[in-house]
């Protein structure tokens, strides 16, 4: 039995492991009219009537705009080794265009500062999907100019906090912001025009590759350049023919349309035939791919649960069951011939199956796909519906099953031969969980969203003592 499916056998890690935890602007920091602050696209979306759930937006979030010395000396307490954060575009250049807003630039500061003077390594994310609203009016991700303000926001970035912050990751699941929010609308901008979706796919990736020469063209060698992928890990229901090759489209569009390029410096062949009759990719001028296929110092991936596909029945009218919000549109261009499947086993309260092999066999895949490269989980967790005891504790022995099991698989693939250097558990704090609103809780400490208050989890402190230790503390016996 795999050590993932054992609880009992010890599970220690190599020394230098990080271990950390993520979040992302838009849903922790409010604020959002503060200090030269403009709309993002995110706070257009979530205030648009129908779009999030109970109409909830990220106005005030969790208030770590105000709260971050609060949220740094509960890390410290933790004893997390790095905190993975974003940065919002539109504080820190509101229209998407022209010079910093210094105020804007000085919060990141402040916050980098801090966490450097707790012993936190900041991550630095420059994109977690809440693009000015400028540039969404002046045409968005489907316009190729949106790379190119983003390679001088990724500069200014750069200058402002290279010397202190070591750790940078252009772009966080591109996939969610190409397809999310322009295939199927569930995401902010909320269009739903699949060839847009890929031509905005293009232009990610393109920012990505601009974006990391920006930032090493500022930064201090020493630096780390890497992106955030929310790659999936796709199987087919059965190995017949059909099967087989709806896994490949869907591998295709969830994962070679970006480690394609960036890793190899070419799109899928097959994508290029996949989505034909939605675009000739003539958006893909002379020299892009070269732009996009830059050194990575390391590769973050996101994993949260399998995918599960076949050939679709055309007479079946089932809904799809891909994990990725309710829509009348798909958020996979040129694949309605693809059906998605409910994986079995237990579920969070996403809905989504909780598979820790899933994540082995991500970690082995991009092992073989990018040798050498150095591996980060930048994002990997699970929302349950926490409550608060009359003790004024949370208990959350979901959570922990789950992070050990996910953990205990990433020892398993260092095991294995994987150069995985770290973990960063999603999330830090219960936050605004974007079209969910505040109904799903991801966070190791939970907030009471009246009064803004923070208890850490059991499942905080389980994490805890696994980075002070470098080893998984055993779960508790069931009751």
């Amino acid at each position: 039995m795999p050590d993932s499916e054992n609880p009992a056998t010890p599970v220690t890690f190599p020394p230098a492991f990080v271990w950390g935890a993520a979040t992302s602007a838009y849903q922790i920091e409010g604020a959002v009219r503060e200090d030269g602050r403009t709309p993002s696209i995110w706070d257009t979306f979530s205030h648009t009537p129908g779009k999030t759930v109970g109409g909830d937006h990220g106005d005030i979030a969790v208030d770590h705009y105000h709260r971050y010395r609060e949220d740094v000396a509960m890390m410290a307490d933790l004893g997390l080794g790095a905190y993975r954060f974003s940065v919002s575009w539109s504080r820190v250049q509101p229209t998407g265009r022209g010079p910093a807003v210094q105020k804007g630039l000085d919060f990141y500061r402040r916050l980098v500062d801090e966490l450097l003077s707790k012993g936190i390594k900041p991550a630095v994310t420059l994109y977690h999907w809440d693009l000015p609203q400028e540039l969404e009016d002046a045409g968005g991700w489907p316009e190729r100019d949106t790379a190119y303000r983003f390679a001088e926001y990724a500069q200014i970035v750069g200058e402002a906090l290279g010397d202190r912050a070591e750790q940078w990751m252009t772009l966080n699941e591109p996939w969610c912001s190409a397809f999310l929010g322009y295939a199927s609308g569930v995401h902010a901008p909320g269009r739903t025009d699949p060839a847009a979706s890929l031509r905005a796919a293009h232009h990610l990736n393109l920012a990505h590759g601009l974006g990391a020469s920006a930032l090493r063209s500022v930064m201090p060698a020493r630096n780390q350049v890497a992106i955030a992928l929310n790659s999936a890990t796709v199987r087919p229901l059965s190995q017949n023919p059909a099967d087989l090759a709806a896994a490949r489209k869907i591998d295709d569009l969830a994962n070679g349309v970006f480690h394609g390029p960036i890793l190899h410096g070419a799109y899928p062949e097959s994508l290029y035939a996949a989505t034909s009759d939605l675009t000739d990719w003539d958006h893909v001028l002379d020299g892009d791919l070269t732009l996009i296929n830059q050194p990575l110092d390391a590769l973050g991936l996101n994993y949260y649960t399998p995918a599960l596909v076949s050939a679709a029945d055309a007479a079946a009218r089932a809904p799809r069951a891909d994990g990725h919000g309710a829509s009348d549109h798909s958020p996979w261009p040129a694949a309605g011939d693809v059906a998605f499947h409910q994986t079995p086993g237990d579920r969070t309260e996403m809905g989504w199956t909780i598979d820790p092999t899933g994540l082995h066999e991500l970690i082995m895949r991009y092992t073989r796909e990018a040798p050498g490269l150095p591996l980060y989980i930048t994002e990997n967790g699970a929302a349950y519906d926490d409550k608060i005891d009359s003790d004024g504790r949370v208990h959350d022995p979901e959570r922990v099953s789950y992070l050990h099991g996910h953990l205990s698989a990433v020892r398993r693939a260092i095991t294995d031969g994987a150069d995985v250097r770290g973990y960063f558990l999603w999330s830090l704090l219960d936050n605004f969980e974007w079209a969910y609103g505040y109904g799903k809780r991801f966070g190791a400490v939970y907030v009471d969203y009246a009064t803004l208050q923070r208890t850490p989890k059991s499942s905080a402190l389980w994490y805890g003592k696994a980075a002070r230790t470098g080893a998984l503390p055993p779960l508790e016996p069931a009751a």
